[in-house]
């Protein structure tokens, strides 16, 4: 056989009966996802390998040909890997390269390995298996993360600074407090992600192109051999569902989401304005002009991101939103946003991971912040209210001790007891003891309180729920 001849055996196409003329090579290229869909090689290895031993079992293949088919899978994995594989846009996708190569290895055994499957079942498959291991890659990146806040919570436990509402000084808290608050958020993410693999993961395969097959498959066999709790029910749903990519996007936009808001934080705190943090330098760049620069370019970025993950749900969404039953060329473009969504997000998780048990606080700034901004005045109210006064005329006497600070500029505890008896005369020493930033969030003593004895029990919590 020429060399010519044999490129076009190669390429010809392995659905090619019907056809009568070659594919227009435009359309050939605007129609391939191999460029993208070949990073589930392995999982299609995986799928072809659980199919042929199923079909062994069931009697439509010989043991010969499924000795081959076996090696010889092995082979093509060995080549990918290596390097040694020439992928073929003329092949169109994964799939048909991987059973193309394998036929030039094994002959005749190889083209009956698609038999009782289609690509769409075998796709919907492979979808499954890769997401099902980036999803357990996302979940050991959160809990890294989750473990470095703890750390760092348990070591801030008595760290005062001031708390927020609006972005203006509201009440004084601990920074491990603060530090919990994250970890509830990616805590929460956890159970999303452990939701979204247990739900994704049942078994496609065996319902061939749309309407099941007339081979006597047994699909829990498969299913067992691909570690699937169990298999679809419904052929026409199998081939075509996608929820699992959209509801994966959709924990993953809330990840991001989280990370953002944490990263908007890291950004203000790290800026010379608050100077609560040093971010690791590692973690940061300099200006090409400007050379006192130390941009936190690691929290901005991440904060970028998350548009393009947001981008990737509704991208998804509006894939699927006027499709019928069952497959449908459409699919072809699930992959895309969701392997971007996937690699933005365990890169933001893996940045995050690392970068969060580096961060240094900056105790005394921190606390002179948590000075400023009247922020006891809540204190001051609560303590009216325990000496008998109505909280509502308490709000208005501790509103005009205030009115008084700002005029001179000077912190409620910076008073003296005789200036605040003038707007209540039920205030005696004892006040000065709520009015301190140490006594104001030891104060808050109860399960989900700032306190440091309750920062320390949270943590302590906290890594019992994540062991």
């Amino acid at each position: 056989m020429s060399k010519d001849s044999s490129k076009k055996t190669s390429d010809t196409k392995l659905w090619g009966g019907r056809f009568s003329e070659p594919t227009d090579a435009f359309v050939e290229a605007f129609t391939a996802s191999v460029e993208f869909d070949q990073r589930m090689y392995r999982q299609d290895i995986e799928g072809s390998r659980a199919h042929a031993r199923m079909l062994t079992h069931v009697g439509v293949l010989n043991q010969e040909d499924c000795a081959a088919i076996l090696k010889g899978l092995d082979q093509v994995e060995q080549e990918i890997a290596e390097g040694q594989f020439e992928w073929s846009v003329a092949r169109e996708d994964v799939h048909m390269n991987i059973e193309a190569r394998l036929t030039e290895l094994v002959g005749d055994a190889g083209k009956r390995l698609h038999t009782g499957r289609s690509r769409n079942d075998q796709v919907a498959t492979d979808i499954r298996l890769y997401l099902r291991e980036q999803i357990g890659f996302a979940l050991a990146e959160l809990q890294r993360l989750k473990q470095g806040l703890l750390d760092l919570a348990e070591n801030e436990a008595d760290t005062i600074m001031p708390g927020f509402t609006h972005l203006q000084v509201a009440q004084p808290v601990t920074f491990g407090h603060h530090l919990l608050a994250w970890f509830e958020m990616m805590h929460r993410d956890t159970g999303r992600l452990e939701d979204c693999a247990r739900r994704l993961n049942v078994l496609p395969l065996g319902s061939a192109a749309l309407a099941g097959t007339s081979y006597p498959l047994d699909r829990h066999y498969t299913a067992e051999l691909l570690g699937f709790d169990d298999v679809c029910r419904n052929s026409l749903d199998a081939v075509s569902d996608r929820d699992f990519a959209i509801e994966f996007c959709a924990a993953s936009a809330l990840i991001m989401t989280h990370l953002s808001r944490f990263s908007e934080e890291l950004v203000l705190w790290s800026s010379a304005q608050f100077d609560f943090i040093d971010l690791p330098d590692r973690f940061c760049t300099g200006s090409s002009i400007m050379p006192q620069k130390k941009n936190p370019d690691v929290p901005e970025l991440v904060r970028g991101k998350t548009g393009r993950v947001n981008g990737n749900l509704v991208s998804l969404l509006t894939l699927m939103k006027s499709q019928p039953l069952a497959y449908n060329k459409d699919n072809q473009e699930d992959k895309e946003p969701l392997f971007d969504t996937i690699d933005t997000l365990l890169g933001s998780l893996r940045a995050f991971a690392d970068m969060i048990p580096a961060i240094e606080a900056k105790k005394d700034n921190m606390y002179r912040a948590a000075r400023q901004g009247f922020s006891t005045a809540t204190d001051l109210a609560d303590y009216l209210v325990r000496k008998g006064l109505p909280f509502r005329d308490a709000h208005e006497v501790v509103g005009k001790a205030v009115a008084l600070g700002v005029a001179e500029k000077r912190d409620l505890s910076e008073m003296s007891l005789q200036e605040l008896q003038q707007f209540s005369d039920i205030i005696a020493e004892d006040v000065f003891d709520v009015l301190t930033l140490e006594g104001s969030v030891a104060s808050r003593n109860h399960i989900g309180g700032t306190a440091p004895e309750q920062v320390r029990q949270a943590v302590a919590q906290a890594r019992d729920r994540i062991s």
